[in-house]
């Protein structure tokens, strides 16, 4: 019993587990022998500067739909692509691809990536971006960012995803994988929100390392993956006078002293009229002769002679010191030369 129970256990860790490069059956004729009950159908409006391309490449996508069962009908007047099912449809899934293709064209998308679309590993996603920001300016600086310099960053995020990406307008309209769609939804949704695609491309370059050694397959990639964090680079203009906020006190402050209450402290209260006058008097009077003794210090101020620098006197140390005998030999050598 135990051995059969080990057995099952096997089958099933094996059912579990996806053998690399396996690819679901495709959907063929045999499958669906009868082919479709009701007919369904789908429209979408182009704008005018698509209508030339659309007539140059409309046979193309004819012949493309028409493989699968489908037909495809383009009104010039109206502005609009038709996709219908036919009795000769098998694949009840394809209108809907079809549906999908017609956007992309509509979305300025060239036939030869929206025809990948048929394909059944591929999907695709048209973000729209513009209600993501508000200022119309600001959102041409951020939808150029994601395009980076002569689509270099663009291009990175193709690599790195394995998708077709393309900005036009208000959208983003990709193609390719499941999981690189939701790569490319969350660098353009962030792009538009001012995080800069770089970090997003970092972050997959990472994973796309990490993938390729086995060891790590099961195991979570946090602590190989950078952790960015926002900075507030702009600063706010701040007031010259800082409001400094006092302490706060449950007892209001006290009252302030009225004309009487100084009286009161001082004295003056309770002296007559007379000698108030008269203190009055002598106070005037002391003010008008500060006010006179600085006066008088401003104009003697002119007439005094400002100080002359004094110059210090400088010692001179002569040596007088002279060698007499090293004179006389120089001497005496002149005089042998003659």
């Amino acid at each position: 019993m135990a051995s059969r129970k080990a057995k099952n256990g096997d089958d099933s860790e094996d059912l579990l587990t996806v053998p690399d490069g396996w690819r679901e059956a495709t959907f063929t004729k045999e499958d669906n022998r009868r082919g479709m009950i009701a007919e369904s159908s789908f429209a979408t409006l182009f704008p005018k500067y698509r209508e030339k391309y659309l007539q140059e490449c409309w046979p193309l996508v004819k012949q493309a739909l028409s493989e699968h069962g489908l037909k495809a009908d383009l009104d010039v007047v109206e502005g609009s692509m038709v996709v219908k099912t036919t009795r000769k449809t098998f694949d009840p899934f394809i209108i809907i691809r079809a549906r999908d293709m017609i956007k992309l064209l509509a979305r300025s998308v060239p036939y030869e990536q929206a025809v990948r679309i048929l394909d059944d590993a591929m999907a695709c996603d048209i973000i729209k971006i513009s209600s993501l920001v508000r200022n119309k300016e600001r959102f041409v600086k951020r939808r150029q960012r994601l395009i980076g310099p002569n689509g270099s960053t663009l291009k990175a995020i193709e690599l790195l995803t394995k998708c077709y990406v393309l900005v036009q307008g208000n959208t983003v309209s990709c193609i390719g994988p499941h999981r690189g769609l939701k790569d490319v939804r969350k660098i353009a949704e962030d792009c538009m929100r001012n995080v800069h695609p770089i970090y997003q491309i970092k972050t997959l370059m990472i994973k796309r390392e990490l993938a390729k050694n086995p060891a790590l397959k099961n195991e979570s990639w946090e602590r190989f993956l950078p952790k960015f964090r926002s900075k507030n680079i702009s600063k706010r203009k701040q007031p010259h006078k800082k409001r400094i906020k006092k302490q706060y006190t449950p007892f209001p402050p006290p009252q302030p002293e009225s004309k009487v209450d100084k009286q009161l402290a001082s004295g003056e209260y309770f002296l007559k009229d007379d000698e108030k006058q008269r203190k009055k008097q002598v106070e005037k009077v002391e003010k008008q002769n500060e006010v006179k003794e600085k006066q008088k210090k401003k104009r003697d101020k002119a007439f005094k002679s400002p100080e002359e620098p004094v110059k210090k006197k400088v010692k001179v140390t002569s040596e007088t010191s002279i060698d007499i005998e090293l004179l006389k030999k120089k001497v005496k050598k002149a005089q042998k030369r003659k």
